[in-house]
């Protein structure tokens, strides 16, 4: 494992708070070893740093009752979700309480007329998407697992609809919060755009419970498209691939969706879901639009990809023939386990600008060939975000090491290249060293935000920010 540093404990507060808020939530305050270490794992190589106790608010001022408890003796508040993050976001370095909320998973509204929704932090994307059905509207962020929406918020998620939809930041409209203090706060209503005031809820996106917890979200949502065509190309390799990528988004198409696997990802799918795709980089896309327009789109696309090599090029509308390649691509992290079993899938993400997709993607190919690392590619190229999976033997500590200066290789070239160290993971714990290469003295200024706001630093410690103890 990758060792997260351990941060000073508040024994005698921590100890405090835990029968303080046993008496007030009884059964739902949990201090099992195995609930505990649950909620400090995440999918990730860092190491297990489990909270003392685990709660299960199930509303907005039971949040508030916690985050003040924890106020008053100073104890670390860790907010947790499904526990799908990949860079060590919910471990308690200094121990304290995790807030489950997954106990708030209820849709409080629909406004269907102005295409919006408020929803509480534990509905998960599939289940809003599920409730939302029968309106005719989804809610485009998909980031693959069935993360919860608060989750997704407090981590600035994206996915593979981002390329037409965005990310979280822009289809949120406003937040409800508990902040540092246990007061409760909303920043914003229901108006599509506002200038009042500071943006209170961009600062909360992405801010990953550092600096408060997310209670409630109002959501834009999207008509579900009249028509969706989906298309699979293969290219002779990944550069004429992401070429093809480039190509297309300076055209103008209006993509939805554009995945790319690399030879690895697609030997993985062909195995795992039962496919008899050619072994070689491929382009997965999908477009939304008319009848008309989606098949125009596709054919566009066609047109493309014909000047960069691109074979065996398919399109279909069909729903069963769609949903075997969306499922295929969604289930890339368990299909790419069986190319080497008993190896540990280790994710790391980078995004760079679109004119350098071609070049990183080959170079970190080539990169983990070097250091004699299997690692599946794939990506959400429409943006320029990849994903490399490195499949390791954890009790292989010279292949660790390997892998960790891959990581931070990968890292320093997307900088390099003007992008980022990370798309959508965020930083956590596992990041936090490249923070201040990507962005400088603008590090200092979110310091500062930190300490005005939490001054205490209880709010999910030892994350983002690169000083010990933020």
């Amino acid at each position: 494992m990758v060792q997260a540093a351990a941060l000073p404990r508040n024994e005698a507060g921590i100890a405090t708070v835990v029968g303080i808020l046993k008496q007030k939530f009884g059964d739902r305050l949990q201090a099992g070893q195995a609930i505990r270490e649950q909620h400090g794992h995440t999918t990730t190589w860092i190491n297990n740093q489990a909270p003392d106790a685990v709660v299960f608010p199930h509303s907005t001022e039971e949040v508030s009752q916690i985050v003040k408890t924890c106020a008053q003796h100073k104890v670390p508040v860790i907010a947790f979700g499904t526990g799908t993050s990949l860079e060590g976001h919910v471990n308690a370095p200094a121990g304290g309480i995790s807030v489950d909320l997954s106990q708030m998973n209820k849709v409080l509204a629909v406004h269907a007329s102005d295409l919006d929704c408020a929803v509480q932090p534990g509905v998960t994307r599939e289940d809003l998407n599920a409730h939302l059905r029968d309106q005719g509207l989804f809610f485009p962020i998909d980031p693959g697992a069935n993360a919860s929406l608060g989750g997704m918020a407090a981590t600035r998620a994206s996915g593979t609809n981002a390329v037409r939809y965005g990310t979280m930041k822009d289809n949120i409209l406003s937040l409800e919060a508990v902040m540092p203090d246990g007061q409760i706060i909303r920043t914003g209503h229901r108006a599509r755009k506002s200038s009042a005031g500071y943006d209170l809820t961009r600062l909360l996106i992405g801010a990953e419970g550092t600096l408060g917890i997310i209670t409630e979200l109002t959501l834009r949502l999207q008509g579900i498209p009249e028509a969706i065509t989906s298309a699979r190309c293969s290219f002779p390799t990944v550069d004429a691939a992401c070429q093809a990528v480039m190509m297309t988004i300076q055209y103008g198409v209006p993509v939805a969706r554009i995945e790319l696997l690399d030879e690895l990802s697609v030997k993985a799918a062909n195995a795992y879901s039962g496919l008899s795709l050619p072994e070689t980089p491929l382009l997965l896309l999908e477009f939304h639009g008319s009848e008309a327009g989606a098949v125009e789109q596709a054919e566009t696309f066609g047109q493309i990809a014909d000047e960069f090599g691109g074979t065996d090029f398919a399109a279909t509308s069909t729903t069963e023939e769609r949903n075997k390649l969306w499922q295929a691509r969604h289930g890339m992290y368990w299909a790419s386990l069986q190319l080497r079993p008993g190896a540990q899938g280790i994710s790391t993400d980078v995004c760079v600008p679109i004119s350098r997709l071609a070049e990183c993607v080959t170079a970190a190919r080539d990169k983990a060939e070097e250091l004699g690392l299997m690692a599946p590619i794939v990506g959400h190229v429409g943006d320029g975000n990849f994903h490399t999976l490195l499949l390791i033997d954890m009790d292989n500590g010279d292949e660790v090491a390997r892998a960790d200066g891959f990581v931070g290789w990968l890292n320093d070239l997307a900088i390099s290249m003007e992008g980022t160290c990370t798309g959508e993971h965020g930083i956590g714990q596992g990041k936090r060293p490249y923070l201040i290469k990507e962005l400088g003295a603008a590090v200092s200024y979110m310091d500062a935000i930190k300490r005005a706001l939490d001054p205490d630093n209880i709010m999910n410690p030892g994350k983002i920010l690169p000083r010990t103890g933020n």
